[in-house]
């Protein structure tokens, strides 16, 4: 099963977005965070550029950072977020969370679904697994592709760090176990694209992770 990633950095908060793709061009975008004129385009020239067809928008978690594209993806493609439904308030209030940072969030559209942990969401030939991998943010979830031993974790785990947990929501000892019990069992073979920063391995991070020794 052939899959195509595109990753990006986008907004202050150096944050990753990707489009996961088959190898049809039916595709899927996931946390899209671009806020400026450019970031926008980008995502655009992208989709052009590779023949894409973007089908939906998958969010890990509704954290500003991660929602601030939402409103440019509905307007130009029509399509709306999918997310826990735990994590309404925090995309309802996008744009006050903006403002405690500094950043002018434009406000996103309410989800056209919620999304269930531990079941499937379909794209083109693309298969997600949905975990509920809560901690960060109480709903967060991380998407999981068995064949290509990939997973997108939001900002549950990072190469060589772990989620903040001192936000609205937050838990450590929960977020411990979304770790340890949700995302470690995949194998340590699975590659980890996480919310900020470079991608990992889960044995990388069994190994070397100073949080996780």
């Amino acid at each position: 099963m052939k899959i195509r990633i595109f990753s990006f950095e986008f907004n202050p908060f150096a944050e990753n977005t990707y489009i996961v793709a088959d190898e049809n061009g039916q595709a899927v975008i996931i946390d899209p965070g671009c806020l400026y004129e450019n970031e926008c385009q980008k995502v655009i020239d992208t989709l052009q550029k590779n023949h894409l067809q973007l089908e939906r928008v998958l969010l890990t978690h509704c954290h500003i950072d991660h929602v601030m594209g939402c409103k440019f993806i509905y307007e130009k493609l029509g399509l709306l977020p999918e997310h826990h439904e735990i994590e309404k308030t925090f995309l309802a209030n996008a744009k006050v969370q903006g403002q405690f940072f500094g950043v002018d969030c434009p406000e996103p559209p309410a989800a056209k679904n919620y999304l269930q942990p531990n079941s499937a969401i379909q794209v083109g030939n693309l298969e997600f697994e949905i975990l509920y991998t809560p901690g960060h943010s109480p709903g967060s979830v991380s998407f999981f592709h068995k064949p290509s031993k990939t997973v997108f974790v939001g900002d549950v785990l990072f190469s060589g760090s772990i989620g903040r947990t001192d936000l609205p929501g937050g838990n450590y000892e929960t977020l411990m176990q979304s770790i340890y019990q949700v995302l470690f069992p995949l194998g340590d073979d699975v590659t980890v694209y996480s919310g900020h920063g470079p991608k990992t391995t889960i044995g990388k991070e069994k190994q070397f992770n100073p949080f996780l020794r």
